[in-house]
């Protein structure tokens, strides 16, 4: 019933920045929240930060509190995430998701569609 597809990954030194991109598709009027998640290697898979598609309200986990901006163009059914100042520690595959659901929405149990997942990867 959605299609996200995320883009804008790829290889960069510690300190530079990173846009990435999640692109809805199909019943786009039934997302409410869209988040992104992290997982790298051998680790659990992670909240970074969640958007209402509406009001535009933001969280973040604290890891990339401001350093990373989330942020919507309702109009073309995209979501991004701004990631300054990149580290080591946030080389990740990158996934969006997206729920009808809203609220504290930080766990990946409440998403229902998710992206293919793109990589990230910073070097020191």
């Amino acid at each position: 019933q959605v299609q996200l597809v995320e883009s804008g990954g790829g290889l960069v030194q510690a300190g530079d920045s990173l846009r990435l991109s999640c692109a809805a598709s199909g019943r786009t009027l039934s997302i409410y929240t869209v988040g992104w998640f992290r997982q790298a290697p051998g680790k659990e898979r992670e909240f970074v930060a969640a958007i209402a598609t509406r009001s535009g309200s933001t969280s973040y986990a604290d890891s990339v509190k401001g350093r990373f901006t989330i942020s919507r163009d309702y109009a073309k059914n995209t979501v991004y995430l701004q990631m300054n100042t990149l580290k080591p520690e946030d080389t990740a595959v990158y996934f969006c998701a997206s729920t009808a659901r809203f609220g504290i929405l930080a766990v990946s149990a409440q998403y229902d569609y998710w992206g293919q997942g793109t990589q990230v990867t910073v070097s020191s």
